[in-house]
C-alpha cells in the first residue's frame, strides 16, 4: 500500500490507578523525525517506543505524547505523604535560616511537588508493559489513517497520469504534419536566401534542423516515465522519494517538449504537462 505521511491516531487503556493515553500524529518530513512527549513516571519507556515506531514508519515528523491521568474516584481518598511533608518542612526552615529573604514554600508549592500524595505515583511494573501493547494498538490506527490517507493521494495522481496520457495522444498525430510543412518552409527560405546551394545541401541542413527539433524521443520518454509513475504507485511501500525523482524527470521532458515546439497545440500541451506535474508533485510530498 502507499502511505501518506500526514496521520493521526489516538488510544486509552485503564491501568491500576487511572488512564494511560498515547496520542500519535505526523507531518510530511523528507527523514523520520520522531519527538517525545512522555510523563516523567514512564520516561523509562521511550526507548521502547522510539523502536516501535521505527519498526512501522519510514518518514515523516512524528509526535509521540504519553500521559498517565489518576482515576477521579481517588481524589477524595488523597493523602500526604508525611514524610516528605516532614522533610520539605525541613529543608524549608534550613534554607530560610541562610537565605532570610528567601519566600517560604506556599501551600501551592507543596500540593504540586511530585509525590506529595501517597496514590498519585503509577505503578510502573504494570504501566510499561501496558504501554507498549498500547501504543502497538495505537500504531495499527496510525497506520491504517496514513494507508487511507495514501490511497486518496495516489488516485489523485493516477487521474494526472491519465490527463497526461489523454494530451499526449491528442497532439502526437499533429507533430509529424507541423513537421513536414516547417521542414519545406525552411527548404524553401534557404533556396531563396542562397541560389547557389545545390538541392542535397539544402536536404542536409534540413535533416539536421528536423532532428533538433523532433520531439518523438521526448514523447516516448514522458510515456516511459509515466509508466513508471503508475508501477512505483500499484507497488506500495515507502516509493515517495522514487516519485519525486520521477516527477523531476517528467518534468525535465515537459521543458524539453516546449523547447522544441513547433506549433502553438504542442507548446499548450508542454504547459499542461508542467501544471499537471506540479501537481502531482504537491501530493507526492506528501507520500512516505
Amino acid at each position: 500500500m502507499i502511505y501518506s505521511m500526514t496521520g493521526y491516531a489516538a488510544r486509552t487503556r485503564t491501568v491500576s490507578g487511572g488512564e494511560l493515553h498515547i496520542e500519535l500524529k505526523s507531518v510530511n518530513s523528507r527523514y523520520l523525525d520522531c519527538q517525545f512527549r512522555v510523563c516523567d513516571e514512564l520516561r523509562i519507556v521511550e526507548p521502547a517506543l522510539r523502536e516501535l515506531i521505527g519498526m512501522r514508519v519510514r518518514r515523516g515528523k512524528l509526535e509521540c505524547r504519553v500521559s498517565f491521568i489518576p482515576e477521579r474516584g481517588n481524589a477524595q481518598q488523597l493523602c500526604l505523604n508525611a514524610d516528605l511533608l516532614e522533610r520539605l518542612r525541613s529543608f524549608d526552615t534550613h534554607i530560610r535560616s541562610i537565605l532570610p529573604m528567601a519566600a517560604p514554600l506556599s501551600v501551592s508549592d507543596i500540593l504540586n511537588w511530585p509525590a506529595i500524595f501517597g496514590d498519585d505515583s503509577v505503578d510502573v511494573e504494570t504501566a510499561l508493559p501496558a504501554c507498549l501493547t498500547l501504543a502497538g494498538e495505537a500504531l495499527d490506527d496510525f497506520t491504517a489513517s496514513r494507508a487511507r490517507e495514501g490511497e486518496k493521494l495516489a488516485a489523485v495522481i493516477l487521474e494526472k497520469l491519465g490527463h497526461m496520457r489523454a494530451l499526449a495522444r491528442e497532439v502526437e498525430p499533429r507533430i509529424p504534419v507541423a513537421q513536414a510543412l516547417f521542414n519545406e518552409k525552411l527548404r524553401q527560405r534557404l533556396l531563396d536566401a542562397v541560389q547557389w546551394v545545390d538541392d542535397e545541401r539544402i536536404r542536409q541542413e534540413v535533416a539536421v534542423f528536423a532532428a533538433r527539433i523532433d520531439v518523438a524521443e521526448e514523447l516516448a520518454r514522458l510515456s516511459t516515465h509515466l509508466d513508471e509513475v503508475e508501477r512505483v504507485l500499484k507497488a506500495g511501500g515507502a516509493s515517495g522519494k522514487r516519485l519525486d525523482f520521477l516527477m523531476q524527470e517528467l518534468n525535465r521532458e515537459a521543458n524539453t517538449l516546449g523547447s522544441k515546439s513547433l506549433i502553438a497545440e504542442v507548446s499548450q500541451t508542454a504547459i499542461e504537462f508542467k501544471l499537471l506535474i506540479e501537481q502531482m508533485r504537491e501530493q507526492v510530498q506528501n507520500l512516505e
